[in-house]
């Protein structure tokens, strides 16, 4: 036998038998980590040997059946991988053949042929079997899918077969089998949604006459010349059967260009769907056979929009051309096929929609030089000598540009490199945007300078995989990302020059002499303001010096045009920077100062009106553009045109971009968004006027009148004018909250606006049960407007009557299958459930059955009014009954259905009689109006309790059958005795005429009447039903009107009648609606919850399963009552399983799953087809939200089927004839509507992982496709293959989908390299697997989202918007409402769920309409799906840039012309993060890809494309608002340090103590006006809005209070914090990445060491340094200064402090534990003492994590060190002004005594350096020198010290006041050092720089830890705490205490 030793053995000729005994050494087994021998072998192949794990697999198969045959199967599979790899030199080949060469050696012994006496006749009969009973007629019984794995088989048993048997000895049936198999194996391949090429029973969906047509026109391949087909090396022939039969346009495609097999087929199928799709809307089905033109038509414009602009834009002619003479149909669908055989096979290219442009120009001119050249198409010679190899595309064309694309990643250096320093994708796709990229030949010349790189040298085989090309670097095109701040000046700069304009114009209008607004008509004020054109001009020259210097590295790639563009616009405003200032100085009179020298420049130009001409020449573009504003089409028009004389007048307005042409909305929207600024923009001037810029300058004109000489420091500049640093002081806060005190007016008018808006969208008008109740009737009718088909729900009905039966036959169906849903979800439960189901219409009943938990109370309270009736009028009672018609239809509906109960259970005809005449008299009295005449009310409550008794007993269960009719019999005489004896009044006559007309009287004295029943009819289910709704309409209370009890079920209840009401496109017929995808990429998120994470107790013996069993109580209950049921009967391990899922469901998993069970259905009626489809969903139900969307639209189609054929509603469950076409026929139509592609980027990798946690990820995601046939998994593959002797790795992106047991492959597509590695990992996801989804719309669904039933009914409504147009635009996304489910946990989850539920309603609400600004968020908007893979794709995946994909992918649709909607009345499930450390994590990602979006080009294009108001909308609700975030903390700064000046100078008690000063309070007001800042509480009044739409005001009044009793402010104001942090420091720095939050169930403490480690830099360091700031302007000017005003100035600035500093630990569990506090204390003191080190990770040493905090600080620029040196040099002001207010001081002004400052620093630092060196030198072996050195040193620090006191005069006040003073300025050089490492590391000082910042960080610790320690002394503080953190929970019956002490019972999951 083989041997995996590496040494080929000596092995004969290929057919040969393995039957000779084996024998080898004893080898030892490999553990593959898994238990289960019969997946092993096959799924964990090595890559290497991919092609034998089919051996494998197939071995499996048969080895229940021929363990001998599955043993020659592995022999054979052995072999070939000996052969492949004959040195086991693959990953994990050894260790693999090892495992099956012992696996052979057992078998071998343990396995004997049966059928035959040798192996070879073993197999060949095995063979024959196998065909005769599986092939022979298998084709007529078995599906396709079935018949493909059957031959799969056949085939790899003839391969073993034929190394097995000698070629001689192949007996004649058997050749002639094989035969067969392979023409049938081409006929039945494993197939994705349509099984084109299977033969005789088809399945329904290729029954459809719309995918026949769409077939029918693919294969036209008539006059195509045809050309050498490629063919495998087993056939014969060149042109099998099938080729000849199924050839199609995409084939002939193939075959001229080479691509690949999978590629064709995936495109085939894709293709076929959207033609079948498109064509079959609104059309007629009879005689349906030809595709319209029209649809190929549409469908080629959609596809080539994109292309035909590309060539407008280049003034280049298309290459579609369409001859007259020709097959226009056929062409169309040639280039449709072209453009879609590319795309699918780009790979990452698909990022560079104009790249793919330009390959489809060369290949289309291609075709048409084969179509229309010089080829003999009558002949049909071949135009081609040798067919190209079907990798010919991607080797010639895709893999050239990606590797251009991988080389510039390198340059990236992991995300660490400036983004100006290597091409992303934007830049090597802009490339394609001019017309030097056709340089690049056909084919391409990969000597063009594109393909040319810098590192020319190829790559070895030793090259790192991240080594940098080095050389000369290509320039960027169009655009560079630079790190630095002027990019929002740059992108908005009209903007900031309004707002300093105005804020130049407030302040000259402030500084007049009245200070009124009406001073602006006076003539000094007014000439004053003019000078705001000077400014304007001024700010002019820094934009085009700016656009200059920001695009220096890009202008290599630049037009020479566009260059000369950049330097005139710059020349043009520098010259306006002269003449203006010019002019103006000419217009002044006695000018002064600058003005003056402006005025003698200028000579004798005194004419004033000079500057007024030359302010109107100035303003005349400005007038083009407001003109063109007001004109939107003719602007959009001559962006969008290419005609030369338009382009020449555009080239100074805008640079000529292929996007970002024609942004501007119709007029009619640009009015309203225009309107909301206007209003905006008035009231914060307005407000900035009177409250921060006119109170200020009184004060400050008195305070520059002062003149102040008594400085208290050493006043370098004792001679400046006017106070100018104490103006500066009072007005740089004020400056900067003017700047972005707009966030808070937009807060205030979105706010406003969105409750409009919402309110006018009929928000909230069903949000409670009692409005749900008060509007239930209307329900039906609404449903039936807006989810039945037009052709149905328009139908005239001749009476009201039937189209409300209709109505509500239809809505009971709908209705039913929510609650169900609901009940399956546990939501809800078993009585529950009966008390909301709606009962099927039924002609049994004369009312409309409403459901019980209406009609609660309303039988009892019409008994008691009967009863209590006074009067003998008939009228005034059935008047009372009928006020309620709830009541009057629960009435009738009783009396009617108790007697239609009694009368079936009757079987005597007599006593049948009784019963008719008794109801007979009922009715006539009613009508002739004398019931109550005939009938005593007083009986009434008997019968009521009697009739209880009886439908109790009805309901119940028996065991002897005698016993149980002789009750009933017993119950049923006691009721006819009380109607006939109690009520009735001539009761007693009924009986007499009944027994008079007896057939046999005297038999009525040996028998009763009523005693003959038919008790075997309480086994009927309809009847029976019929009782239990009896039941409950006589028994249940008012507690139904509770119902339902959950709140989560209340909601979805209240929002989906709600959403009836709202505005929502009519739903089309299945049929007709447009075709969608569901998206969700995956990466290692967890799957489903194994038992023992269930049952993993952390520290404080908390499991998740006993968490949520608190957290969720009602649904625990709900969920133990249905695994109990007995008449479910399941077994405890599909308990368990369930409970797995359970679990699953409420976590963020890819799993969010009801049940588990593959026994569910053997206990439903399969009759009933809604319920059975229902429960389908439900058994094993992992993905369940997006699987809500097929069982959707199954029921959808079975409703329209039913409705098409008149069928009864109330008969659906009966339908049983033909319940196989219904349902074969509507999952044909889901197959054609719904996809859902699932992107496992490693499933192949966790599928032989050893990992045991991604073998259970992948054993789960297995099991998801094996029970949802419907769920594609798409993954990339990687294999090793062997080129030239080389070992090569390859990539592959493979569709998957469940088969038998395991995953069968749908498609294979190689691709280029590996496809990850070049942008960012979740946009690469997507892009790998979008090829594989379908359909005309795509839904991207993330990891944390869920889906509810209900709402997947509405999902053909909203697919309907696309079709709607804004203008001439149709929507390319459409937003929609997310539901955050996860604000229950805790209150931290519930303070993040309201304001990600503010920002996804009333958020985009506003930004959809009317600012027309809403972009794409995340998820889960619905993509126009050809729009976006023409144009880029679903997300933009440059490194790093695009950090936050997804909102890249609405600006890249904006600037393409896109419209972005926004759409409440559906919404979608979404969780969100619910720990502290998460929610930070999640913020500092955001912040960080804000940053990145600051810097590029898309956020460019649109702040200078966008008018000037929707700009505005732009910033403020993107980049401004965390830009905002960030100014309104460094105002804070700035603030303070502005006081530390005036008190350590001071200046601030020379002008408080100024008599004037001290009159008029000037200061206090300047001070006083500072709070304005503090109005960032305002930010909350949109979630306060949306809460009060949706709940009531008085809920969201009760909410805002309690969420500030829970100290909301304290954790948003952190978050503020983490958003200013992260968003600066990208700018600046970089360092982005993305932060894996995970989403779990993280409320449990979180150690010190871990609080520190993520809050150390963006909190607590800052926090420390404003508490140092406002210690030192309290204690220093405490003298001259009331506390009140201190506290008042500073409350806010104390607040945020604290926030900043404690916050991590109010919000932390635990957080005040005194035994907690001691563990962590013991765990921070271990982190910051271990030593770091390679491999040292930062979470187990400081100095790990110390290295890694400066990690941007590496690869940040010059600047940026700079910048960062210039920002510690403020720490320096703390010693200078220090040091001067010493006692010991006495009161010198010196700079001197700075000086001396300095050398007592400086010795003392070096004293400590002496004893650090002195410990690690002579602390071991000189122990007494070590100890004497620290004696000296302790005597002299006395001596020193005790001169200090006694004869210098120090204080210990002066002490304290030192250490404030030195700690900072250590600080600062520490941050020196860090910013200049690699000088200071050349040096030697880079370890005494570390042990100085580990002091440091050893004291900011011990600050920080000490007030926790202290109250973690105080038992309440905790309780307090836990309280505070998990109230939600408490007021749903949480008893955290409990859980997180620990006490708690055993829990199992039983």
């Amino acid at each position: 036998m083989a041997s995996s030793s590496g040494i080929r053995p000596e092995i004969g000729p290929p057919p040969r038998t393995p039957s000779k005994r084996m024998s080898r050494a004893q080898t030892m087994f490999v553990d593959m980590q898994n238990e289960d021998g019969s997946t092993i072998d096959s799924e964990l192949v090595p890559s290497s040997l991919a092609v034998i794990a089919p051996v494998l697999r197939v071995a499996n198969e048969i080895e229940k059946d021929n363990p001998r045959v599955a043993y020659l199967c592995r022999f054979h599979a052995f072999e070939k991988a000996h052969r492949m790899d004959p040195t086991s030199s693959g990953r994990g080949v050894r260790q693999f053949k090892t495992y099956l060469l012992h696996r052979l050696e057992k078998e071998e012994e343990d396995t004997e042929p049966t059928l035959g006496k040798t192996d070879p006749r073993e197999i060949q009969i095995y063979y024959q079997n196998f065909y005769q009973k599986n092939i022979k007629e298998g084709q007529f019984t078995k599906k396709p899918e079935e018949m493909a794995k059957i031959l799969q088989i056949a085939t790899v048993l003839y391969d073993v077969l034929r190394t097995v048997v000698p070629s001689a000895k192949v007996d004649d049936e058997t050749l002639r089998y094989a035969e067969d198999v392979q023409r049938k194996k081409e006929q039945y391949e494993h197939y994705n949604i349509l099984p084109l090429y299977a033969v005789g029973a088809k399945p329904a969906i290729m029954e459809l006459p719309e995918i026949k047509a769409a077939l029918r026109a693919l294969r036209n391949v008539q006059n195509l010349p045809i050309s050498r087909v490629r063919s495998s090396s087993n056939e014969p022939h060149s042109m099998s059967e099938r080729n000849r039969s199924l050839y199609d346009i995409l084939d002939w495609l193939s075959s001229v260009f080479g691509f690949q097999k999978g590629n064709v087929a995936n495109q085939r199928e894709h293709l076929v769907l959207l033609l079948a799709n498109m064509d079959v809307r609104k059309k007629n089905l009879e005689n349906y056979t030809e595709l319209s033109s029209n649809t190929v038509e549409k469908l080629m414009d959609n596809f080539f929009k994109n292309y035909r602009s590309w060539c407008n834009y280049l003034r280049c002619e298309s290459n579609l051309r369409i001859p007259s003479v020709s097959d226009k149909q056929q062409l169309q669908l040639i280039y449709i096929g072209l453009y879609l055989l590319i795309w699918g096979e780009a790979s990452n290219i698909r990022f560079m929609p104009e790249c793919i442009c330009y390959i489809l120009h060369n290949m289309a001119n291609v075709v048409n030089g084969i179509l229309h050249g010089n080829v003999d198409v009558v002949s049909g010679a071949m135009y081609q000598t040798t067919a190209p190899d079907e990798e010919t595309f991607l080797r010639t064309v895709i893999t050239p540009i990606y590797q251009v694309l991988r080389k510039e990643v390198r340059r990236n250096k992991g995300g660490k490199a400036s983004h100006s320093r290597w091409r992303n994708y934007d830049d090597l796709n802009e490339y394609f945007w001019s017309k030097k990229c056709f340089r690049l030949g056909w084919p391409m010349d990969l000597k063009a300078d594109f393909f040319v790189h810098s590192d020319e040298v190829s790559p070895t085989a030793h090259e790192r995989p991240n080594q940098v090309p080095a050389g000369k670097r290509k320039p960027k095109t169009n655009f560079v990302e630079a790190r630095t701040f002027w990019h929002l000046y740059r992108s908005f700069d009209r903007m900031w020059i309004f707002l300093i304009m105005a804020f130049q114009a407030m302040i000259i209008i402030a500084w007049s002499s009245s200070g009124s607004l009406a001073a602006f008509f006076e003539e000094d004020v007014f000439r004053s303001v003019l000078s705001i054109f000077i400014t304007q001009a001024f700010l002019n020259c820094l934009q085009a010096a700016l656009d200059i210097i920001l695009s220096f590295n890009a202008w290599r790639s630049l037009k020479f045009t566009q260059i000369v563009r950049y330097l005139l616009k710059f020349a043009v405003a520098a010259a306006w920077t002269v003449v203006l200032p010019i002019g103006y100085a000419s217009s002044v009179n006695n000018p002064t100062g600058l003005v003056k020298f402006f005025s003698n420049w200028g000579g004798n130009w005194r004419n004033q009106s000079f500057y007024n001409y030359a302010v109107a020449i100035y303003l005349m573009p400005n007038i083009l553009a407001a003109l063109l504003f007001i004109l939107p089409r003719l602007r959009r028009t001559m962006e969008r045109s290419n005609w030369h004389i338009v382009t020449l007048f555009m080239w100074w307005a805008q640079p000529k971009l292929y996007i970002g042409r024609g942004l501007h909305e119709d007029l009619f929207s640009l009015l309203k968004y225009t309107l909301f600024w206007i209003l905006l923009l008035i009231s914060k001037l307005a407000f900035s006027y009177y409250v921060e810029i006119l109170p200020l300058v009184e004060p400050t004109k008195v305070i520059m009148e002062m003149h102040v000489d008594n400085y208290q420091w050493h006043e370098f500049f004792p001679n400046v004018t006017r106070n100018i640093g104490v103006i500066i002081s009072i007005w740089a806060p004020i400056v900067l909250v003017y700047f972005t005190d707009a966030q808070i007016w937009y807060a205030i008018f979105s706010t406003l606006f969105g409750g409009i808006h919402g309110a006018l969208s009929h928000l909230g008008e069903i949000r409670t049960l009692g409005m749900l109740r008060s509007r239930f009737e209307s329900v039906p009718s609404a449903l039936c407007r807006r989810l039945v088909p037009s052709s149905d729900a328009d139908t005239v009905y001749t009476e009201e009557t039937s189209m409300e039966r209709k109505n509500i036959a239809y809505f009971s169906q709908v209705w039913n299958v929510f609650i169900e849903s609901m009940r399956t979800e546990d939501l809800i439960s078993n009585e529950e459930k009966d008390l909301l189901l709606v009962p099927y219409s039924s002609s049994d009943v004369t009312v409309v059955q409403w459901p019980p938990f209406l009609l609660a109370s309303k039988i009892p309270i019409a008994l008691d009014m009967a009863k209590d009736f006074k009067g003998k009028d008939d009228d005034e009672l059935f008047r009372k009954i009928k006020n309620d018609e709830y009541m009057h239809s629960a009435v009738i509906e009783c009396y009617e259905t108790l007697r239609d109960i009694i009368y079936g259970l009757l079987e005597d005809e007599a006593d049948k009689k009784i019963v008719r005449e008794i109801c007979y008299e009922v009715d006539i009295s009613i009508q002739q109006h004398r019931f109550l005449n005939e009938f005593r009310m007083s009986g009434m409550p008997t019968l009521s309790e009697k009739l209880e008794k009886f439908l109790k007993l009805l309901l119940s269960d028996y065991e002897s059958a005698d016993m149980y009719k002789s009750q009933i019999i017993n119950v049923l005489q006691d009721i006819m005795e009380i109607i006939s004896q109690d009520i009735m009044i001539n009761g007693v006559e009924i009986l007499e005429r009944a027994h008079m007309h007896s057939q046999f009287p005297e038999n009525d004295k040996k028998e009763q009447r009523f005693e003959k029943i038919n008790i075997h009819l309480t086994e009927n289910k309809s009847w029976k039903e019929k009782v239990v709704r009896l039941h409950l309409l006589v028994t249940v209370k008012e507690s139904a009107i509770n119902v339902p009890t959950n709140l989560e079920a209340r909601r979805r209840i209240t929002f989906f009648a709600n959403s009836l009401f709202m505005n929502m496109p009519k739903a089309p017929k299945v049929r007709d609606m447009l075709s969608f995808s569901v998206l969700t990429p995956y990466y290692k998120e967890d799957v489903l919850y194994s038992v023992e994470e269930l049952n993993k107790e952390n520290e404080d013996g908390i499991s998740i399963l006993f968490y949520l069993q608190k957290i969720y109580p009602d649904e625990w209950a709900n969920f133990q009552n249905r695994i109990h049921d007995p008449k479910l009967g399941y077994s405890n391990d599909v308990r368990l399983e369930m409970t797995r899922q359970w679990v699953s469901y409420r976590g963020q998993t890819l799993s969010r799953t009801g049940l588990d069970d593959n026994n569910f259905l053997v206990h439903i009626d399969l009759a009933s087809f809604i319920y059975l489809m229902l429960f389908q969903i439900y058994v094993s139900v992992p993905v369940r939200g997006m699987m809500y969307y097929r069982h959707a639209l199954e029921l959808q189609c079975f409703l329209e089927s039913a409705g098409d054929s008149s069928a009864n509603y109330g008969d659906y469950r009966t339908v049983e004839s033909s319940e196989g076409d219904l349902k074969s026929r509507a999952q044909a139509l889901a197959d054609m509507k719904f996809t859902y592609v699932v992107s496992c980027q490693v499933y192949g990798a966790q599928k032989k992982s050893d990992d045991p946690r991604e073998r259970s990820c992948y054993s789960n995601i297995l099991n998801l496709m094996l029970t949802y046939p419907s769920l594609r998994i798409a993954h990339i593959d990687q294999r090793e293959e062997t080129v030239n002797g080389k070992s090569q790795k390859f990539y592959y992106s493979v569709l998957l989908k469940g088969g038998e047991k395991l995953d069968e492959e749908i498609y294979r597509i190689k691709l280029p390299g590996p496809p990850t590695d070049i942008g960012e990992g979740k946009p690469e996801n997507q892009n790998h697997a979008i090829i594989f989804t379908r359909g005309e719309a795509l839904q991207t669904i993330d990891m944390n989202q869920d889906n509810y039933f209900e709402e997947a009914f509405k999902m053909r409504n909203v697919l309907e918007e696309f079709l709607k147009s804004s203008g001439r635009r149709q929507p390319t996304i459409l937003g929609l409402r997310e539901h955050i489910f996860t604000g229950s946990v805790s209150s931290l989850a519930w303070f993040m769920s309201n304001q990600e539920t503010s920002f996804v309603t009333i958020g985009q609400r506003i930004l959809a309409n009317p600012l027309r600004v809403r972009f794409h968020y995340g998820h889960p908007d619905i993509f126009e799906r050809i729009f976006h893979i023409t144009r880029g794709g679903i997300s933009k995946a440059s490194k790093i840039i695009n950090l936050s994909e997804d909102i890249f992918a609405g600006y890249n649709s904006t600037l393409r012309g896109g419209y972005i909607t926004h759409h409440e009345y559906i919404q979608v499930g979404k969780g969100r993060d619910v720990g502290m450390n998460q929610i930070s994590s999640f913020e500092a990602k955001v912040a960080n890809g804000n940053g990145e979006q600051t810097l590029s080009r898309d956020v460019y294009r649109l702040g200078r494309r966008f008018d000037f108001y929707r700009m505005l909308s732009f910033y403020f609700t993107t980049v401004g608002f965390y830009f905002s975030s960030m100014v309104t903390v460094l105002t804070v700064y700035v603030f303070l340090y502005g006081r530390i000046y005036m008190v350590m100078s001071g200046l601030e008690q020379e002008i408080l103590e100024s008599p004037n000063i001290h009159q008029n309070k000037a200061l206090e007001e300047a001070l006083a006006t500072q709070s304005v800042f503090q109005l960032g509480l305002l930010l909350v009044l949109p979630m306060v809005m949306e809460i009060g739409l949706e709940k009531g005001f008085r809920t969201a009044l009760g909410d805002f209070i309690i969420m500030q009793l829970q100290l909301a402010s304290v954790f948003f104001t952190f978050q503020l914090g983490t958003k200013a942090h992260y968003y600066g420091r990208t700018i600046l720095h970089g360092g982005s990445k993305y932060r894996a939050t995970g989403r779990g169930f993280v409320v449990f403490h979180a150690k010190f060491a871990e609080n520190y480690r993520q809050y150390s830099r963006s909190h607590f360091v800052k926090g420390l340094e404003l508490i140092i700031l406002l210690v030192l302007y309290e204690v220093y000017g405490e003298s001259y200064r009331s506390s009140s005003l201190y506290l008042f100035i500073t409350f806010s600035m104390w607040f945020l402090v604290s926030s900043w500093l404690f916050a991590p630990f109010i919000f932390n569990p635990s957080g005040f534990d005194w035994q907690k506090t001691v563990d962590d204390w013991t765990d921070w003191k271990r982190w910051m003492g271990n030593r770091g080190g390679i491999g040292i990770q930062p979470d187990k040493s400081w100095e790990s994590w110390w290295d890694g905090e400066q990690e941007h600080l590496k690869y940040t620029n010059i600047r940026g060190r700079i910048l960062e040196i210039i920002l510690a040099f403020r720490f320096f002001i703390y010693q200078y002004g220090i040091v001067y207010h010493l006692d010991i001081a006495h009161h010198s002004k010196s700079l001197l005594v700075y000086g001396l400052s300095w050398l007592v620093l400086v010795t003392t630092l070096l004293v400590l350096k002496m004893v650090s060196m002195g410990r690690r030198r002579f602390g071991t072996d000189f122990q007494l020198m070590f100890r004497i050195l620290k004696a000296l040193l302790f005597l002299g620090f006395m001596s020193v010290m005790t001169v200090l006191f006694v004869v210098c005069g120090l204080t210990i006040s002066d002490l304290f006041a030192a250490i404030l003073a030195f700690m900072p300025t250590g600080w600062a050089l520490l941050l020196i050092g860090q910013a200049c490492r690699p000088m200071f590391k050349g040096l030697g000082f880079w370890d005494s720089i570390k042990e100085l910042a580990r002091a440091y960080e050893y004291v900011m610790g011990l600050v920080i830890f000490t007030p926790i320690a202290i109250l973690s002394w105080f038992p309440f503080v905790s309780e307090f705490q836990t309280r505070l953190l998990f109230n939600q929970a408490f007021s749903r019956g949480l008893q955290i205490s409990m859980i997180l002490a620990g006490r708690k019972d055993q829990m199992t999951t039983k």
